[in-house]
C-alpha cells in the first residue's frame, strides 16, 4: 500500500513488477472489497517500511485519510514500523510522544539505524538495512512469542576496561555476543530495547538502540539513565570489579637499571548492579549475570546462590567460564536462578536460545 508521497518516488507499475502483486493506493481503490477494512482484517502482518515523521503522527493520531491509515485502525495483526528521516526530526519530542503513543498501544516500532543520510547528513534516522528488517519480519511471523510488545527493556553487554596509561588497560574476555543475542530475541518478542555496550566488536542490532561506554563508571552512568522506566534491566556485561587507583599520562616503561616497576594499586569499582536494585522502581524485573570458575556444577550453583543473596536481583544467570569456554564462544550453558536461590531454568545451545530462556523467566515476572 504505497502512500501518495511513496508513488512521487516509485511508480504503482513498478511496484506491481516487482511485488508481483496489484498495488492499492487509495480507500476508493475496488469499493465493492471495502478494502480499507477488509485489507487490515486480512493481514497477519502490517510493516511500514519506511514509516516517516508523518506518517507516525498520523498513526499516533488515528487519522484515516488514506487506505494505509484506514488499514492500520482495522488490523487486529502484529504491527512494525521502522522509521527513517533527518535526525533532528526523529529526536524531535512530537515524534518521540508519538513513537511512544504507538509502542504503548502495542506497534513495534524499531530504533533507526545510524549512517548516511540523505545528501551530506550522517546520523540517527537511516532505515535499517533491507535484510536486517527481513530478519525482523520473520521473527515476528515465524512464531516468537510476542510477550514483551509494549515494554521497555534495558541490557548491558560486553567488557568494561579501566585504562592503566595511553596504552594499556584492565580488562576481560568478554565478547558481548550474550547481551547481543538478548537484545535481537527481546526485539522479536516486541520489545524496545537499549544496548549499553562496553567493547564490543559487532555490527549494532537492527531496530536496537545502542548507548556505547567504555569504563565501569561510564557504564554505571549510561545505565542508571536508562534505568528510568525500563520494565526489566539484564546485567549481561563482564564489568570490571577494580580500577587502577592512579591513571598515568605518560606509558609506564620499564627501568634502565631492571628494577622491578611499581605494584600497581587497584580501587573497588561500583556494584552496579546491587544499586539498580537498590534504586528499581515497583514492577521492574532486574537480572544479573555470574560467570565463575567452579570445580563442579553444584559448586557453581553454590556461587550463584551466594550471589544472588548478596545481590537481592530478581534472576541470576549463571555459568561456568573455565577453559575458555563461553567467552567468545557462539553457545552457552547457563542456570536461572530465583530469588531464593532455586533453579528456575536451564539452557544449552545457542546463545540465542539461551537468550529466549532468560526471556521466558522475565515475562512470567512481568507478567
Amino acid at each position: 500500500m504505497p502512500t501518495a508521497s511513496a508513488l512521487r518516488f516509485v511508480g504503482a507499475p513498478t511496484w506491481e513488477a516487482l511485488s508481483g502483486h496489484s498495488v492499492s493506493s487509495e480507500v476508493w481503490d475496488d469499493v465493492p472489497a471495502v478494502q480499507h477494512v477488509s485489507l487490515g482484517r486480512w493481514a497477519d502482518l502490517v510493516f511500514v517500511a519506511p514509516a516517516t515523521a508523518h506518517l507516525l503522527a498520523r498513526a499516533a493520531a488515528g487519522m484515516a485519510d488514506d487506505l494505509l491509515t484506514t488499514s492500520l485502525l482495522t488490523a487486529t495483526c502484529p504491527v512494525v514500523m521502522a522509521p527513517a528521516m533527518h535526525t533532528e526530526m526523529w529526536m524531535h519530542p512530537a515524534t518521540q510522544a508519538n513513537v511512544a503513543t504507538l509502542r504503548a498501544r502495542g506497534v513495534r516500532v524499531v530504533e533507526p539505524a545510524v549512517g548516511r543520510l540523505t545528501g551530506s547528513d550522517s546520523g540517527s534516522g537511516r532505515l535499517p538495512e533491507p535484510a536486517d528488517l527481513a530478519r525482523l519480519v520473520s521473527d515476528v511471523l515465524g512464531g516468537s512469542q510476542h510477550d514483551l510488545v509494549g515494554r521497555r527493556v534495558v541490557i548491558s553487554a560486553g567488557g568494561t576496561r579501566e585504562p592503566l596509561d595511553p596504552v594499556r588497560y584492565l580488562g576481560n574476555r568478554s565478547s558481548g555476543r550474550q547481551g547481543w543475542a538478548l537484545a535481537q530475541r527481546a526485539l522479536a518478542r516486541g520489545a524496545e530495547v537499549v544496548l549499553v555496550a562496553a567493547h564490543v566488536d559487532l555490527p549494532a542490532p537492527p531496530g536496537v538502540r545502542v548507548v556505547q561506554v567504555g569504563t565501569a563508571l561510564e557504564m554505571l552512568d549510561a545505565v542508571r539513565a536508562e534505568a528510568a522506566g525500563a520494565d526489566a534491566i539484564v546485567m549481561a556485561a563482564a564489568v570490571a570489579d577494580f580500577r587502577p587507583a592512579a591513571y598515568s599520562d605518560g606509558k609506564i616503561k620499564k627501568a634502565d637499571d631492571g628494577s622491578d616497576p611499581a605494584p600497581v594499586v587497584l580501587v573497588r569499582n561500583p556494584d552496579i548492579l546491587a544499586e539498580l536494585v537498590e534504586r528499581r522502581a515497583d514492577g521492574q524485573v532486574i537480572v544479573g549475570f555470574a560467570a565463575e570458575t567452579a570445580e563442579s556444577p553444584d559448586s557453581l550453583l553454590s556461587l550463584g546462590r551466594s550471589k544472588i543473596a548478596r545481590k537481592g536481583c530478581d534472576l541470576l544467570v549463571v555459568n561456568d567460564v573455565s577453559e575458555g569456554r563461553v567467552f567468545g564462544s557462539e553457545d552457552s550453558e547457563v542456570a536461572i536462578l530465583g530469588a531464593d536461590g532455586t533453579t528456575v531454568a536451564t539452557a544449552q545451545g545457542s546463545k540465542s536460545a539461551v537468550a529466549d530462556t532468560v526471556w521466558d523467566a522475565v515475562a512470567k515476572r512481568l507478567a
